[in-house]
């Protein structure tokens, strides 16, 4: 009986999954057909339908990176320095899964380094993600909750403050446990609320660590 549109969609689902579980488990260093092709329990003459280079599965996998991040519970937050609270908290690796998908993003920079076409997309993601960032810090500029500066130039700082914990975080899990995480960035968020003079706030960041609601992951908030 001939395969179906169907069929042939369930399958590119089963082979997605199993692409999702060799990067979990092994980073993109390790994914490879022969590796998907184990996680499935195929042939690795089957996974060339869908990957004919190993160019392909590194695509594949980048897609499947981002539409995971692009679909991943948000915080919810009010407007100002609480939504840049929220936005950073979003990247942190607090639980396990958030933990995963971390891993993943990490280990895909190597990759993206040795691609010229991959080092350029990946710069516009992290540009677009400061350009967000840097909204909500305009906002909270506006509400009196940061005193006035660049508003890309603190967005810049705030992402590279929370990409370094990131790493450090997963490289040393039991110093940087998520409740000292959270407490590090509500410091460093403290830091920039700092008052400047007589007539700048000293409202602080939200105080209190965030329960975790998603995934998380260095990638582009």
């Amino acid at each position: 009986m001939p395969r179906t549109k169907g069929d042939h969609e369930a399958r590119r689902r089963d082979v997605s999954e199993a692409v999702w579980r060799v990067l979990a488990a092994h980073g993109f260093h390790g994914l490879t057909l022969r590796a998907v092709a184990a996680e499935l329990g195929a042939t690795t003459g089957l996974l060339t339908h869908y990957f004919p280079a190993k160019r392909d599965l590194v695509a594949h996998a980048l897609d499947l990176l981002d539409t995971r991040t692009a679909a991943r519970p948000r915080r919810a937050a009010g407007p100002g320095l609480a939504a840049l609270r929220s936005a950073l908290l979003d990247i942190l690796p607090l639980t396990a899964e958030a933990t995963a998908s971390n891993r993943i993003w990490v280990s895909s920079w190597d990759t993206a380094l040795a691609d010229p076409a991959l080092t350029e997309d990946y710069a516009g993601k992290y540009g677009r993600s400061r350009t967000r960032l840097a909204e909500r810090v305009a906002r909270a500029q506006e509400l009196g909750e940061l005193p006035p500066s660049d508003p890309d130039d603190l967005a810049a700082s705030a992402q590279s403050f929370v990409l370094g914990l990131v790493v450090q975080a997963l490289f040393a899990p039991a110093e940087f446990s998520p409740e000292r995480q959270v407490a590090l960035l509500d410091g460093y968020l403290t830091g920039l609320a700092a008052p400047t003079g007589p007539a700048a706030p000293s409202g602080p960041a939200p105080s209190g660590p965030a329960a975790p609601t998603g995934p998380a992951r260095p990638g582009p908030a």
